[in-house]
Order: C-alpha cells, then sequence, then structure tokens
C-alpha cells in the first residue's frame, strides 16, 4: 500500500486506479495546462499546441475511452482533485452549513503526493486526492483500513451529519420577527 512520507497508509495500492480524468483535460480533449499555463513549461506548452493542445493520454475525442500514447503517471503536468462530495470509503454525503464554522464532515485525502517539479520549486506535478469523511480518514492514516472495504458510516459520522440536517430544516422554517424576539 501506498504511504505518506509520515510513514502512515493512504489506503490503496495504485493511486492511478482511482484516476477518472486529468483536472486539466477539458471536454474536446485538450490539455488546458497547456493553454493556461505556457508559460510554466514552455517545452511542454509547445510541444501540445504542435498537436492543436491535444492531451496525450486522451487521445482522439471522437474514439471512446484514453486512446492517447501516454498514461496518466506519464504527463508531467497531471492532477486529479475529486470533487464529489461524499465519502469513497462509507458513502457519508457532506452537509455545509452556511455562516457556520463547524469542522466539516469531509476532508481531502491525497493518494498521491505530488512531487517536486522539474523546476525544483515545490510546485506539485501529480497530485491525486479524494474525499473521505473525517471518521474513514482516520482509519485510513492509522489503520490498515483500505478505500476498497466495504463499510457504511460511522455511528458517530451519521450522528453528526443528522444534526445538521435537522439545523437545516429548522432554519426552512418559518417564524416571524415576534416569535424570535418574544413578543407577542
Amino acid at each position: 500500500m501506498e504511504k505518506t512520507d509520515a510513514g502512515t497508509t493512504v489506503g490503496v495500492a495504485d493511486p492511478y486506479a482511482h484516476v477518472e480524468r486529468c483536472d486539466h483535460l477539458t471536454d474536446q480533449g485538450r490539455c488546458r495546462f497547456a493553454v493556461e499555463h505556457g508559460d510554466r513549461d514552455p517545452e511542454f506548452a509547445a510541444a501540445r499546441r504542435a498537436e492543436d493542445f491535444r492531451c496525450p493520454v486522451a487521445g482522439d475525442p471522437i474514439h471512446e475511452g484514453l486512446t492517447g500514447p501516454w498514461n496518466w503517471d506519464d504527463c508531467e503536468h497531471f492532477r486529479c482533485r475529486n470533487r464529489d462530495r461524499e465519502c469513497v470509503r462509507c458513502g457519508l454525503e457532506e452537509v455545509r452549513m452556511a455562516h457556520d464554522d463547524d469542522r466539516p464532515l469531509l476532508e481531502e485525502h491525497h493518494l498521491s503526493y505530488a512531487n517536486a517539479s522539474a523546476a525544483g520549486d515545490g510546485d506539485p506535478s501529480h497530485e491525486i486526492t479524494v474525499f473521505l469523511c473525517r471518521w474513514c480518514h482516520a482509519k485510513v492514516h492509522n489503520s490498515w483500513a483500505s478505500l476498497a472495504d466495504e463499510v457504511g458510516p460511522d455511528h458517530e459520522a451519521i450522528a453528526a451529519r443528522e444534526e445538521r440536517r435537522s439545523k437545516e430544516q429548522s432554519e426552512l422554517g418559518f417564524e416571524s420577527a415576534a416569535e424570535r424576539f418574544g413578543e407577542e
């Protein structure tokens, strides 16, 4: 299983197995990094420009699946940050309250810690993240728990989610100013 620099596990053997697409890949199969950030890596941008900014992993968008000559791990500017707002291990959904500083139920979990870039400036080159509820996140880092484990949400996680949902529901109810301020 992959490990962090601190020696704790990340919960997967192959982080790239959890990748659907690069964050820089457009729906037209082009590399957004080369277009928008070409100044960071002019050589890479020039090579992509020569191929109409086509992603070397995605290949031709008229074909199904990844048809390019590269794999995700071949691209030095690859990044995949999961945006689904539920725990990939237990399925707990995030409930965020507006104007509330409560600790989030979900936390971003790195499956792959970025390597320093070729320029040596410490900018991440590969970053793969998913969301885990804070209970699963602790289990993955503090034990041999895996993202592939078939588990349901922890009892404490369900209680925290339901507490937020009940707050949300109470905010939806109408209460007159007289009721709120105790005037009759």
